[in-house]
């Protein structure tokens, strides 16, 4: 019997990265999933992002694992885009037990030439990465507690834990979301509804790992391969890796979502090789 057998699981940015990672790995536990994805550019963001196609294969990869899922496009800054996700996947599945927050994104790392541009990346960032938690949570609120308990998952991040030069919103954001965890953690325990928050290291994902981000981690190099960008980012940690694989941080949140972890509330978890000590 799987660790979340029986369980239903609402996972945000579940098309590809640590959110197809979340879904594989819950599915592979025993969990239904309902996954949603913005699936489509958005203006500002400096590197590519999911697609239709990446949700298609997130579908696949669960059902190749003999269980079910439920996937809509939906952007996590319009709730009523989650509700209707979220109310198709309860008529599938009738219960509602986890819920992963993990649709992130970040803004340009060099700095935009005037004020209003500023401004306008920092509320991009911020209605994506801590407003869309925030709906993500309240839309599956009363589900959460209908079926008798559960637990919410949000992915801040090692910049919501420690000053990173990720700023323009995104360290901000995901500092935020340390705030909103707790405050979600007091309200909704006498429900038994358990809320935590999980802050990787830099991951390897397509956020990360595409030719923009790499020439802004490596400015020195036209083109830096890929072992030339973990040189640079290898310092971050205190165990020596430039990054963590999204298995990493799926184990965790593997924990976090079963009755493993069932008085475990209110907590920032590190999955950082030591780099919110270093």
């Amino acid at each position: 019997m799987g660790r979340v057998e029986g369980k239903v699981a609402f996972i945000t940015g579940a098309a590809r990265g640590q959110g197809r990672s979340h879904a594989v790995r819950l599915a592979g536990e025993g969990a239904d999933i309902i996954a949603v994805d913005i699936c489509e550019q958005i203006p500002g963001v400096p590197y590519a992002m999911s697609t239709p196609e990446d949700l298609e294969q997130t579908v696949h990869e669960v059902e190749k694992l003999d269980r079910r899922i439920v996937a809509r496009v939906a952007d996590v800054r319009d709730p009523r885009q989650l509700e209707n996700a979220l109310s198709d996947g309860l008529a599938e599945f009738g219960r509602l037990d986890i819920v992963c927050a993990n649709a992130g994104i970040f803004g340009p790392l060099d700095p935009l030439p005037d004020i209003a541009a500023r401004v306008a990346n920092f509320r991009l960032i911020v209605d994506v990465n801590l407003t869309g938690a925030y709906s993500t949570v309240e839309v599956c609120r009363q589900p959460l507690i209908d079926t008798g308990g559960g637990s919410v998952i949000l992915t801040s991040s090692l910049a919501g834990l420690r000053r990173l030069g990720a700023g323009g919103g995104y360290a901000e954001s995901k500092h935020g979301m340390v705030g909103l965890m707790r405050t979600l953690a007091g309200e909704l325990a006498p429900h038994g509804v358990r809320v935590n928050s999980i802050h990787p290291t830099n991951v390897d994902t397509p956020m990360i790992m595409n030719d923009t981000i790499s020439r802004a981690f490596r400015p020195d190099l036209e083109n830096p391969t890929k072992e030339e960008v973990e040189q640079a980012l290898s310092f971050l940690n205190l165990i020596p890796v430039p990054f963590v694989d999204s298995g990493d941080v799926s184990n965790a949140v593997l924990w976090l979502a079963s009755d493993e972890s069932r008085y475990i509330t209110g907590v920032t978890l590190p999955v950082d090789a030591g780099g919110a000590i270093k």
